[in-house]
């Protein structure tokens, strides 16, 4: 075989993983790589019907002063949302209009969440200060993890609804 040809069939073949990727992230496939949600390989979903409570969703993350701190902090990934961030998975837990109560854990509509602890410290002690909580303003989300060490409403408030990608489907994931 010569130079040439072996250049241009490693080149091709070089070429495919790139190939493969467009076309999965074309298709709606996302890997997460965060333990908020389990490890792997996920699609988004189109929206076909208004959200809901209990909707788990990804979401661009609105470009605000709270979200640049978190990606300073490694809270975020880079990705190809605005300002090169990466999406989030996360689940809905409050609609505009309803109150949400944020003290040592998440109350909504004055009924506590499980699992919504407030963490003072993220895990390398830095201070987490809480969104004061109040009524979910209109065109807005109120989102939740159950993991402990999330990045959630919890700390950065209701996020825009515009902001939602669509539904968040588990393709091939585990747990760590």
């Amino acid at each position: 075989m010569s130079r040439r040809r072996r250049t241009v069939t490693v080149a091709a073949l070089a070429c495919i993983p790139l190939a493969l990727f467009g076309l999965g992230y074309g298709a709606g496939f996302r890997i997460n790589l965060t333990p908020s949600y389990p490890l792997g390989l996920w699609r988004i979903e189109t929206l076909n019907r208004e959200v809901r409570v209990g909707d788990r969703i990804f979401l661009c993350p609105p470009l605000t002063e709270r979200f640049r701190q978190a990606r300073e902090r490694g809270y975020l990934r880079r990705g190809l949302c605005p300002g090169w961030l990466s999406p989030l998975i996360k689940t809905i837990v409050a609609l505009p209009g309803q109150s949400v109560e944020i003290g040592t854990s998440v109350a909504i509509d004055g009924l506590a969440l499980p699992q919504s602890a407030i963490q003072p410290r993220d895990g390398s002690g830095r201070e987490l200060t809480p969104d004061p909580g109040g009524v979910v303003p209109p065109d807005t989300l109120f989102l939740l993890s159950t993991f402990r060490g999330s990045y959630d409403s919890r700390y950065f408030g209701p996020v825009p609804a515009t902001s939602i990608l669509g539904f968040a489907e588990p393709v091939l994931t585990f747990e760590p």
